[in-house]
């Protein structure tokens, strides 16, 4: 009789990473990316695509994404696709929880394996988790503050690790846009991505845009330049005396992370301003609540927030659904909108706010991301509704 031993045909593989959530919950998987442990608020991301972008959009700071599709990383990882305008800074998702192993890369445009490009990155990854449980825990009582650990020996201070989650704050009150933001002004006219040709330059502008960084991403800057903008992108706490001295045909307010009452404390006095003069303005995502809050209304933490390239959003100004991408936490709370303030956009999902319109001004912004085209090309009528009120603005002047 042969003799079967069950120990080598069997291995016990002993986890390497830890999920590790505020109320002591302790998920167990196996490590990849960077090894060492990080604190932030679990979200999750129903997208099937763009997990590159996704993890290196600057709104992620503080925050751990779980991808609800299974195969994340099977098309690698790309420089094209990274959406950090600092490609050597790594703001962005402080981990990712994945529910099985990454696979071999298969994509003509890879050039790296997504384990070795999060080690690189320093983003902490941890997969072999059942990421279906995870999102309806999500869905059923919010999104948890968590600490992510890798060590490849598995050896853990779990008392430690719990404490840690315990006690982090979390993002209510929490602003993050002095960890992504720019720390100087710069110009943009890198034009968007084009099949077998790769990025174009915009060489005959048309507007003098006036970005403000809260976070923002490299294509938005590339549709702005695709409709004729020269783009200066300026740090999150320019002043609007030195914006408006830069004769701007528009200002942009972009996306970022964090509370955006926190970082209100300092943009919306520069936004009321820069409304007072006129000047048409466009805001995405936290930009749009930031709009919101300088206009008199308030924004507020949402239960599981909006995290996807799935969601469908109404244009109400025209009847029109757009599929959108989406990342935020918070919103604005559309009973809140005073007078002369229109909301423009629902979501479908849920009827929360996605967009607003200043009655009588050249102001408007957007909860979504019309950027990351995954309708595809859904919501960019959007910077060329933003360019045709630059236009008029420029029109009315001459």
């Amino acid at each position: 009789m042969t003799h079967i031993d069950t120990d080598a045909a069997w291995p016990d593989h002993k986890p390497t990473a830890l999920l590790v959530l505020a109320d002591g919950t302790v998920l167990e998987g196996y490590g990849l990316g960077a090894e060492g442990h990080a604190v932030g608020e679990v979200c999750f991301n129903t997208a099937m695509t763009g997990y590159e972008e996704i993890l290196t959009d600057p709104s992620y700071a503080g925050q751990l994404i779980t991808f609800t599709f299974p195969h994340i990383g099977n098309v690698g990882t790309n420089d094209e696709d990274i959406e950090t305008v600092n490609m050597a800074a790594t703001p962005g998702a402080r981990g990712v929880i994945l529910r099985t192993a990454i696979t071999n890369p298969s994509n003509y445009r890879n050039t790296r394996h997504l384990d070795q490009w999060l080690r690189v990155r320093g983003i902490i990854g941890l997969s072999g988790i059942d990421t279906r449980a995870l999102t309806a825990l999500i869905r059923s009582k919010g999104m948890p503050n968590a600490v992510i650990a890798y060590a490849k020996d598995g050896q853990f201070d779990l008392d430690a690790l719990k404490k840690e989650a315990r006690e982090w704050p979390g993002l209510e009150g929490m602003d993050l846009v002095p960890m992504v933001t720019s720390a100087q002004r710069f110009t943009w006219d890198e034009t968007p991505w084009v099949w077998n040709e790769g990025f174009g330059q915009q060489t005959q502008p048309e507007f003098n845009v006036v970005a403000i960084d809260y976070g923002i991403k490299r294509n938005i800057l590339r549709l702005l330049a695709g409709v004729g903008c020269k783009v200066t992108v300026v740090p999150a706490t320019t002043s609007a005396e030195d914006i408006m001295a830069m004769k701007p045909d528009g200002v942009f307010l972009s996306n970022g992370p964090g509370d955006p009452a926190a970082t209100g404390k300092y943009a919306v006095p520069v936004i009321q301003q820069v409304i007072k003069s006129g000047t048409p303005t466009f805001g995405i995502c936290l930009g749009h609540q930031m709009l919101g809050l300088a206009v008199g209304a308030k924004t507020k933490k949402m239960h599981q927030g909006h995290h996807g390239a799935n969601h469908p959003v109404k244009d109400e100004t025209t009847g029109k659904v757009e599929i959108t991408s989406m990342n935020h936490g918070f919103a604005v709370d559309q009973e809140t909108l005073p007078a002369g303030a229109t909301q423009t956009h629902i979501s479908l999902f849920d009827g929360s706010n996605c967009g607003i319109a200043l009655e009588g001004k050249p102001v408007f912004s957007v909860q979504y991301h019309p950027e990351a085209s995954p309708g595809p090309r859904d919501s960019h009528y959007l910077f060329q509704r933003f360019a045709e009120l630059m236009r008029e603005k420029k029109r009315s002047a001459a």
